[in-house]
Protein backbone atom coordinates (compact mmCIF):
# COMPACT_ATOMS: atom_id res chain seq x y z
CA UNK A 1 0.00 0.00 0.00
CA UNK A 2 1.18 3.19 -0.77
CA UNK A 3 2.68 5.60 1.85
CA UNK A 4 -0.06 7.53 3.24
CA UNK A 5 -2.80 5.09 2.23
CA UNK A 6 -6.01 4.06 4.12
CA UNK A 7 -5.01 0.75 5.77
CA UNK A 8 -7.47 -1.30 7.51
CA UNK A 9 -6.90 -3.73 10.41
CA UNK A 10 -8.55 -6.18 12.23
CA UNK A 11 -11.07 -5.51 15.30
CA UNK A 12 -10.56 -6.97 18.78
CA UNK A 13 -12.58 -6.70 22.09
CA UNK A 14 -11.55 -3.48 22.69
CA UNK A 15 -12.84 -2.19 19.14
CA UNK A 16 -16.89 -3.00 20.86
CA UNK A 17 -17.89 0.72 20.81
CA UNK A 18 -16.34 1.38 17.52
CA UNK A 19 -17.97 -1.39 15.98
CA UNK A 20 -21.60 -0.87 17.95
CA UNK A 21 -21.41 2.78 16.71
CA UNK A 22 -20.67 1.84 13.02
CA UNK A 23 -23.19 -0.65 12.29
CA UNK A 24 -25.94 1.73 14.48
CA UNK A 25 -24.79 4.17 11.93
CA UNK A 26 -24.93 2.39 8.74
CA UNK A 27 -28.54 0.98 9.97
CA UNK A 28 -29.68 4.49 11.35
CA UNK A 29 -28.30 6.35 7.76
CA UNK A 30 -30.41 3.93 5.49
CA UNK A 31 -33.86 4.07 8.36
CA UNK A 32 -33.37 0.46 8.83
CA UNK A 33 -33.78 -0.74 12.57
CA UNK A 34 -30.82 -1.48 14.99
CA UNK A 35 -30.00 -2.16 18.77
CA UNK A 36 -28.69 -0.36 20.61
CA UNK A 37 -24.70 0.68 19.72
CA UNK A 38 -23.37 -0.87 23.09
CA UNK A 39 -25.45 -4.31 21.76
CA UNK A 40 -24.03 -4.56 18.53
CA UNK A 41 -20.52 -4.18 19.58
CA UNK A 42 -20.65 -6.81 22.19
CA UNK A 43 -22.53 -9.00 19.60
CA UNK A 44 -20.17 -8.54 17.22
CA UNK A 45 -17.69 -9.22 20.43
CA UNK A 46 -19.08 -12.89 20.59
CA UNK A 47 -19.48 -13.99 17.09
CA UNK A 48 -15.35 -12.46 16.63
CA UNK A 49 -14.80 -14.84 19.41
CA UNK A 50 -16.48 -17.60 17.99
CA UNK A 51 -14.12 -17.47 15.25
CA UNK A 52 -16.82 -17.70 12.11
CA UNK A 53 -16.41 -13.52 12.18
CA UNK A 54 -14.31 -10.96 11.63
CA UNK A 55 -14.59 -7.13 11.65
CA UNK A 56 -12.37 -4.98 9.95
CA UNK A 57 -12.29 -1.10 10.75
CA UNK A 58 -10.37 1.47 9.00
CA UNK A 59 -9.56 5.33 9.29
CA UNK A 60 -9.44 7.29 12.58
CA UNK A 61 -12.47 7.51 14.24
CA UNK A 62 -12.30 4.88 12.31
CA UNK A 63 -14.73 5.50 10.13
CA UNK A 64 -15.29 2.50 8.19
CA UNK A 65 -16.06 -0.87 9.04
CA UNK A 66 -16.09 -4.53 6.45
CA UNK A 67 -17.84 -7.46 8.92
CA UNK A 68 -16.74 -10.81 6.68
CA UNK A 69 -18.43 -14.08 7.69
CA UNK A 70 -16.93 -17.47 6.73
CA UNK A 71 -18.79 -20.70 6.47
CA UNK A 72 -17.48 -24.04 4.85
CA UNK A 73 -18.00 -24.79 1.31
CA UNK A 74 -19.97 -28.04 0.43
CA UNK A 75 -17.42 -28.15 -3.22
CA UNK A 76 -14.29 -27.86 -1.21
CA UNK A 77 -12.51 -27.84 1.62
CA UNK A 78 -12.49 -24.11 1.71
CA UNK A 79 -14.44 -21.95 3.36
CA UNK A 80 -16.93 -19.36 1.80
CA UNK A 81 -17.11 -15.89 2.69
CA UNK A 82 -20.27 -13.16 2.86
CA UNK A 83 -19.47 -10.09 3.09
CA UNK A 84 -22.07 -9.03 5.24
CA UNK A 85 -21.37 -5.23 5.82
CA UNK A 86 -19.85 -2.73 4.53
CA UNK A 87 -20.12 1.35 5.58
CA UNK A 88 -18.05 4.06 5.38
CA UNK A 89 -19.25 7.44 7.37
CA UNK A 90 -20.26 10.01 4.96
CA UNK A 91 -17.92 12.54 5.98
CA UNK A 92 -15.13 10.52 5.30
CA UNK A 93 -16.47 8.77 1.78
CA UNK A 94 -13.72 9.23 -1.22
CA UNK A 95 -10.68 8.91 0.80
CA UNK A 96 -9.63 5.09 0.09
CA UNK A 97 -11.21 3.37 3.04
CA UNK A 98 -13.96 1.45 1.19
CA UNK A 99 -10.42 0.03 -0.97
CA UNK A 100 -8.52 -0.50 2.28
CA UNK A 101 -11.55 -2.42 3.77
CA UNK A 102 -11.94 -4.37 0.51
CA UNK A 103 -8.07 -5.08 -0.20
CA UNK A 104 -7.69 -6.03 3.81
CA UNK A 105 -10.98 -8.67 3.55
CA UNK A 106 -9.90 -10.49 0.40
CA UNK A 107 -6.57 -10.93 1.36
CA UNK A 108 -8.01 -12.53 4.86
CA UNK A 109 -10.48 -14.42 2.89
CA UNK A 110 -7.00 -15.59 1.00
CA UNK A 111 -5.47 -16.43 3.76
CA UNK A 112 -8.24 -18.74 5.02
CA UNK A 113 -8.37 -20.82 2.35
CA UNK A 114 -11.98 -19.13 0.73
CA UNK A 115 -13.70 -20.85 -2.65
CA UNK A 116 -15.02 -17.37 -3.10
CA UNK A 117 -17.00 -14.26 -1.52
CA UNK A 118 -20.16 -13.12 -2.29
CA UNK A 119 -22.16 -9.79 -1.30
CA UNK A 120 -25.32 -8.27 -1.81
CA UNK A 121 -26.30 -4.57 -2.95
CA UNK A 122 -29.09 -2.72 -3.41
CA UNK A 123 -29.85 -1.88 -6.70
CA UNK A 124 -29.34 1.52 -7.12
CA UNK A 125 -26.30 1.85 -5.04
CA UNK A 126 -23.60 2.83 -8.04
CA UNK A 127 -20.78 3.74 -5.95
CA UNK A 128 -20.86 0.51 -4.13
CA UNK A 129 -20.90 -1.19 -7.37
CA UNK A 130 -18.34 0.32 -8.94
CA UNK A 131 -15.67 -0.36 -5.79
CA UNK A 132 -17.13 -4.35 -6.07
CA UNK A 133 -16.48 -3.93 -9.70
CA UNK A 134 -13.13 -2.70 -9.34
CA UNK A 135 -12.31 -5.07 -7.34
CA UNK A 136 -13.01 -8.06 -9.48
CA UNK A 137 -16.81 -8.70 -8.24
CA UNK A 138 -19.31 -9.77 -10.82
CA UNK A 139 -23.17 -9.63 -11.53
CA UNK A 140 -23.54 -13.69 -11.74
CA UNK A 141 -26.74 -13.15 -13.99
CA UNK A 142 -25.25 -10.66 -16.29
CA UNK A 143 -27.75 -8.61 -17.50
CA UNK A 144 -30.69 -10.16 -15.73
CA UNK A 145 -31.96 -8.87 -11.64
CA UNK A 146 -30.40 -11.10 -9.25
CA UNK A 147 -33.15 -11.61 -6.48
CA UNK A 148 -32.31 -12.21 -2.80
CA UNK A 149 -34.76 -13.65 -0.60
CA UNK A 150 -35.14 -13.08 3.32
CA UNK A 151 -37.54 -13.99 5.92
CA UNK A 152 -37.96 -12.98 9.64
CA UNK A 153 -38.37 -15.44 11.95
Amino acid sequence: MAAGAAEARLAAAPDAAAVGRLLHRFNTEYDEPAPAPEWIGERACELIAAGATEVLLAGGGPDGILVVRYQPSIWSDGDEAYIAELYVVPEARRRGLGSALMEAALARCRERRCDHVFLGTDEGDADAHRLYERFGFSNRTGAELTYVYEREL
